[in-house]
């Protein structure tokens, strides 16, 4: 007689959302992101220029891109910290989103270019007659919407079928995901493709008609930004806790076991891994109209391995720790930046091995050690 396997033991339903969204379910860095998100429009537009809490263009052009950021690491915290599977091509969904929504502000240039045509520039320079046929729908902003969710959401669905189907995992899977995005990378560096070749899309006029150079576009562009990390946040968080988070958990742990007890581990891995390229996406898009540009050098594979190096300083499987990593590491680039210019890959470098070698479970890993420590000590 057989016996009879057990399934694992999972939370029959999800937490209610309504409980994420009380005192007591916000974390203070989210507390943190919300207060910026509310005060920088404020201290940016209100606030006089001379006045000491005045908060400049470039330092909301800053946060924006950092909070951009926070979203890839997000999303690698998914993929990475609760289902173990390490990827390193994340850049790849990131330049997607921001490819399609730079097609739609190219389009929305119009005659005010350099050759007054209704091609992009670089079209013109390339004596291009017509646009090409992936640009058909490009002067949509609803359809170039759906390419943002689509094109690194398919294209993500189909590559994972395959790859996890073939149960490639491990440092195979991240080479091969490192691979793709250096294809994609050579694919766009090329002029006959119609994506601008290494100069990629700049020199943006208008968003929805709107001067994208205007004060109130761009903290709109911010808020939107700040609301969709925070939204994406609570998704993550919620989702983390319902039976299919435990599913990935346990596919983290022991995907044999969870194979052995009649789970379908593809589907759950295939979900995780297509919701997380969308939400890079979602943040290329977000990115590209407040910085300005977007180029191949996005997809580049360092752009890949800078969203895990992000997820791991600030800490794995915490979905907190991700966006503290973002915002830590890409802070520390740019003060580096201005105040070593000729120093500051060597501080990052010296950074890195620091919070490896002293912080493994990362930032929040180690905040959570000193807390647990102190807290033994007041109980003793």
């Amino acid at each position: 007689m057989s016996a009879v396997l057990p399934s694992p033991t999972l939370p029959p339903t999800a937490p209610p959302l309504k409980s994420l969204l009380g005192p007591k379910g916000w974390s203070a860095v989210m507390a943190a992101v919300i207060a910026i998100t509310i005060a920088a429009p404020v201290l940016n537009l209100l606030v006089p220029q001379q006045s000491a809490f005045h908060l400049s263009d470039y330092a909301v052009s800053l946060i924006g891109k950092i909070m951009c950021y926070a979203i890839c690491a997000l999303a690698m915290d998914l993929i990475w910290g609760y289902t173990g599977i390490l990827s390193l091509g994340h850049g790849l969904f990131f330049a997607l989103g921001g490819y399609a929504m730079g097609m739609y502000l190219m389009r929305q240039i119009g005659r005010d270019g350099n050759y007054q045509s209704d091609l992009p520039d670089f079209m013109v320079f390339l004596d291009w007659k017509a646009l090409p046929w992936h640009w058909t729908f490009s002067d949509s902003f609803i359809a170039q919407l759906f390419f943002v969710v689509a094109v690194p959401g398919l294209l993500a669905f189909v590559f994972g079928y395959f790859a996890f189907r073939s149960r490639i995992k491990g440092v195979y899977f991240s080479i091969i995901t490192q691979a793709l995005t250096y294809a994609a990378m050579l694919l766009f560096f090329r002029n006959e493709t119609g994506f601008g070749g290494n100069n990629g899309f700049t020199d943006f006029k208008r968003l929805l008609g709107i001067t994208i150079t205007l004060p109130t576009t761009r903290m709109a562009l911010f808020v939107i930004t700040g609301l969709t990390l925070v939204g994406f946040y609570l998704l993550a968080r919620w989702l983390v806790n319902t039976r299919f988070g435990r599913v990935l958990q346990a596919v983290r742990d022991a995907e044999n076991r969870v194979l052995f007890c009649g789970y379908d581990t593809l589907w759950y891995k295939l979900a995780i891994w297509t919701l997380s390229a969308v939400m890079c996406g979602i943040a290329g898009a977000l990115y590209v109209p407040q910085v300005g540009i977007i180029n191949p050098g996005e997809m580049s594979p360092a752009a890949g391995i800078e969203i895990a190096i992000w997820t791991a300083v600030g800490g794995r499987a915490t979905l907190i720790g991700p966006i503290v990593g973002a915002f830590f590491v890409n802070g520390a680039k740019s003060w580096f930046t201005q105040a070593f210019p000729e120093f500051w890959l060597y501080f990052l470098g010296a950074l890195f091995i620091a919070v490896t070698l002293f912080l493994p479970d990362g930032i929040v890993g180690g905040v959570k050690r000193l807390l647990g420590k102190a807290g033994k000590e007041e109980r003793a």
